[in-house]
């Protein structure tokens, strides 16, 4: 009983969609039985019993998964004093577990290379603690604002920059060591007009510059040697001090590989049929969107296109020996065993590698060696799919 009432009405065509792609219509059988996660900010343990007084539910400790809880799925944490303090923040486990993925070290520099809405770019900031750099980049700058907002509250944007750019395209290096190599001459000229620390009270003349491309990237009149629009920045983030040619400044292919990221997160765009939260909205918005948003043949095309390229890019800028962690939360072979094999294909430097945490995980083998699935009935989150790679010297 409890199986039908939970069971959403799915229609004949995303039935058949879901069996072209062999993905069994049961994990939609699971809304009541996947629970909500949140990742508690390392400092708060102390205050777990006074976070369940406050939103009147039993927090369950993730034990394959370091600072993570579930709750009910009905439990809503957005109007919550620990929220609102900034002691918890809602990310799915299966998120959770890309991140952790990276395996990321101290002194890390890692990019976020589609990094809205902003939980993973937290979570990342949060495995850095006082070390290293984070990167986040992604194309809405509406949503990249809201990243912003999450770092400011979490207080976890010191080492942090973010930019709004097109992933597939974006070229900028961490700022490491390489700013010795930059002219004294140069340098001097272009003192004057640098990065002071970040106030979101702007200077007039940088409003309007903003505003102004802003108005360009609504007209599409920006053109490709325009530079990414750089909307925050932390003290620790290696901008403060900058000059606009020291901060843009663009290197060589055989200086990536020794001046790139430690680790990059490739978390790309995707049709989200992994997320039964996802599918459930077209209850409300109509069954009838679910075709373009979804099923059309031509945007999934569309889809597994910028997915490659944003995986291509992704392992650009990742030095020699670095790691890249690729994931989605569609469960379509097409948008992820394919995409990654049509770039190990071309790309004889990059080797898929074993994700040494998944051991105690509870998720599947994807069809590809190495390769993870998460899923509601197997995992208990929203579907995901994990791929880590890492860059060899060829």
């Amino acid at each position: 009983m409890e199986e039908e009432t939970s069971k959403l009405p799915l229609p004949d065509t995303f039935l058949d969609f879901l069996q072209t792609n062999g993905i069994d219509p049961l994990i939609y059988t699971a809304i009541e039985s996947t629970p909500r996660y949140i990742r508690l900010k390392p400092g708060n343990e102390a205050y777990i019993e006074e976070i369940e007084a406050e939103i009147k539910c039993r927090l369950q400790k993730v034990n394959w998964l370091p600072g993570f809880y579930s709750l009910s799925p009905h439990i809503q944490i957005a109007n919550s004093k620990p929220y609102k303090e900034g002691k918890i923040y809602g990310i799915d486990a299966a998120s959770g577990a890309a991140v952790l993925a990276l395996d990321i070290s101290v002194g890390d520099h890692v990019l976020d290379l589609c990094a809205a809405p902003g939980a993973k770019l937290c979570m990342i900031s949060d495995l850095l603690g006082d070390s290293g750099t984070v990167t986040g980049v992604d194309v809405a700058r509406h949503r990249l604002a809201a990243c912003r907002t999450m770092l400011q509250k979490y207080v976890l944007g010191d080492a942090c920059r973010l930019f709004v750019a097109d992933g597939t395209t974006f070229s900028l290096m961490p700022l490491r060591d390489r700013l010795d190599s930059i002219s004294c001459e140069f340098a001097l000229e272009e003192k004057k007009d640098t990065f002071t620390e970040w106030t979101s009270r702007r200077p007039w003349k940088e409003r309007k510059r903003a505003a102004r491309a802003k108005e360009n990237a609504a007209s599409r009149l920006v053109s490709e040697t325009d530079h990414p629009e750089l909307i925050f920045y932390g003290k620790a983030s290696g901008v403060v001090g900058l000059s606009k040619y020291e901060l843009y400044k663009t290197v060589s292919s055989s200086e990536v590989s020794s001046s790139g990221y430690d680790k990059v997160l490739v978390d790309a765009e995707c049709t989200h049929d992994g997320s039964i939260r996802h599918i459930q909205k077209f209850e409300h918005w109509g069954w009838e969107t679910l075709n373009g948003r979804v099923l059309n043949a031509e945007r999934s095309d569309n889809l597994t296109t910028l997915q490659l390229k944003l995986l291509k890019n992704g392992f650009r800028l990742l030095r020699v020996g670095g790691s890249l962690v690729y994931s989605t939360c569609s469960l379509t072979v097409s948008q992820n065993e394919d995409v990654i094999e049509w770039f190990l294909k071309e790309n004889s430097s990059a080797a898929l590698q074993e994700i040494d945490a998944a051991k105690d995980w509870p998720c599947k083998s994807g069809r590809t060696p190495k390769t993870l699935r998460f899923d509601p009935v197997t995992s208990k989150t929203s579907g995901l799919f994990v791929a880590k790679f890492k860059k060899l010297a060829v």
